[in-house]
């Protein structure tokens, strides 16, 4: 008889710790192969094809289409090793109901790959798997059923009714004078329910074996507080009480949209960098017309086409070499300005899935040519959504042109954990003084966005005075080369 091995949501790294299956790969019945992908997933990063460790036939998959799952929950489960006689997917799908238990025991002993996702593979990478933080009280684990369920279900403790993830009421009152660890391993989750004033304590997670994910805190924060005996009166001078007041307020109707996925993430990080980081920003016109003439210049000459990013790009390498205090992140930690040795420059790219923003790796080491073959790669990868976490993490620096979308000038908002944002408008012919005479010019507007407690704003003026500059009179980058 084959034994039937239990295939989790694995670790997608970069602190994720859920992902929305965008598009099944396989159905139940089907034959994989190790390593082969057998499911396509969103998480707040990036599209990601998830590999299957182990070779078998598929005999259950959990989740639909658009369902939210935690990172941990049961993806799918595959039946490994011969087969029996006259066997087929039917039979070997009812198998996998039945052995579906013995996965965990199963999983040293089975054929399966060794250089696929964190917490699969050879078993010395299985002995080194992330251990979760288990409560005090045991939290029963989510029942794996053969059918795709919409939802992740994850029952009581003590064997009462279960709560659903996606419900929206998943906090629970915690037995007075609780102790113990709290089922959390998210500092992001950690973070929140404390900006929020929730006590994690008081929550039932809906992850496995009771782990209180985001969507539970969540939760927990759209929850009505209970009323008062004094909020459902009206006052002695007739006024409504607070009830009636916020029932005469609240919205009746329109279209809701989950912040979840890439959307939810660049929600998050905006928040947060507008709560965090005491920004200030400052902003100048050049005249470009020299650029403009250089790049058509170099693209004259022959060899790749040279784009107007990729030397803005190498111009913010060169200024952030100037004025390195641009180049850092703060830890609040330790109350520490930390000065980063590279410069990984991130782009902002706007597509059909949302806003993100690319990291060019190890930007200051890199030549006109190569930035601008790294900025097509990388947008190419963008617009079809194949960008890894890792290529949309690690960033030191922005680069934002939003002169694409037809406007002069904007003040975005840092790339948290980030120190400054350069945002270049479009270039367009402008009357301008030059040499003396009212002359028609390409002008650009640029605007640069930075963290006042890194730096003042003479550092600010003089790195946005250099790039200016450097505009302007692109010789004036020669001295960088």
């Amino acid at each position: 008889m084959p034994k039937v091995l239990e295939f989790k949501l694995p670790d997608l790294g970069e602190g994720l710790t859920e992902a929305e299956i965008v598009r099944w790969l396989v159905a139940v019945g089907d034959v994989v192969a190790v390593d082969q992908p057998v499911v396509e997933v969103e998480t707040a990063k990036a599209m990601v094809e998830v590999p299957c460790p182990y070779g078998g036939v598929v005999t259950a998959r959990f989740g639909e289409e658009g369902a939210e799952l935690p990172v941990g929950a049961p993806l799918l489960t595959v039946a490994v090793g011969p087969a029996p006689a006259g066997g087929d997917g039917t039979r070997e799908a009812q198998a996998g109901e039945a052995h579906v238990g013995e996965a965990a025991a199963d999983a040293e002993s089975s054929e399966y790959s060794g250089n696929v996702l964190v917490g699969y593979g050879t078993g010395a990478a299985t002995a080194r798997r992330r251990g979760r933080i288990r409560p005090a009280t045991p939290f029963a684990a989510p029942a794996p059923v053969a059918a795709a369920p919409a939802r992740v279900e994850a029952p009581a403790p003590g064997g009462g009714g279960g709560t659903t993830l996606n419900s929206p009421k998943v906090a629970a009152s915690a037995p007075a004078g609780a102790t113990g660890p709290v089922p959390v391993i998210s500092p992001l989750v950690r973070r929140l329910a404390r900006e929020h004033g929730l006590d994690l304590r008081a929550l039932r997670g809906t992850g496995p074996e009771g782990l209180i994910l985001r969507a539970d805190v969540e939760s927990a924060m759209k929850a009505p507080a209970s009323p008062s005996p004094e909020a459902s009166i009206a006052l002695a001078d007739g006024t409504p009480g607070a009830a009636a007041s916020q029932r005469g307020t609240s919205s009746a109707g329109g279209e809701r949209i989950a912040l979840r996925g890439i959307r939810g993430a660049v929600a998050d990080k905006l928040s947060r960098s507008r709560t965090e980081i005491p920004d200030a920003t400052c902003w100048v016109d050049a005249d470009a017309t020299e650029l403009m003439a250089a790049r058509a210049a170099m693209n004259a000459a022959g060899g790749p086409k040279v784009s107007v990013l990729a030397l803005l790009a190498r111009i913010c390498t060169a200024a952030l070499a100037r004025y390195p205090e641009l180049n850092s992140t703060v830890d609040l930690a330790a109350r520490e300005i930390v000065r980063l040795p590279e410069v990984h420059l991130g782009f902002a790219a706007q597509t059909e899935r949302g806003l993100v923003v690319p990291v060019v790796r190890d930007a200051h080491t890199r030549s006109v040519d190569s930035l601008g073959a790294e900025l097509a790669r990388l947008t190419e990868a963008s617009r079809t959504g194949t960008l890894t976490p890792g290529e949309l993490t690690g960033g030191t620096f922005t680069l934002n042109n939003y002169g694409v979308f037809g406007v002069d000038g904007s003040t975005p908002i840092i790339n948290h954990p980030e120190a400054a944002m350069l945002g270049v408008g479009r270039i367009i012919p402008k009357p301008w003084v030059y040499e003396g005479e009212l002359a028609v010019r390409q002008v650009v507007q640029l605007s640069l966005t930075f963290d006042h407690r890194v730096c003042d704003g003479g550092t600010a003026g003089g790195f946005l005075r250099y790039v200016a500059d450097c505009v302007e009179h692109p010789a004036v980058l020669l001295r960088s080369l």
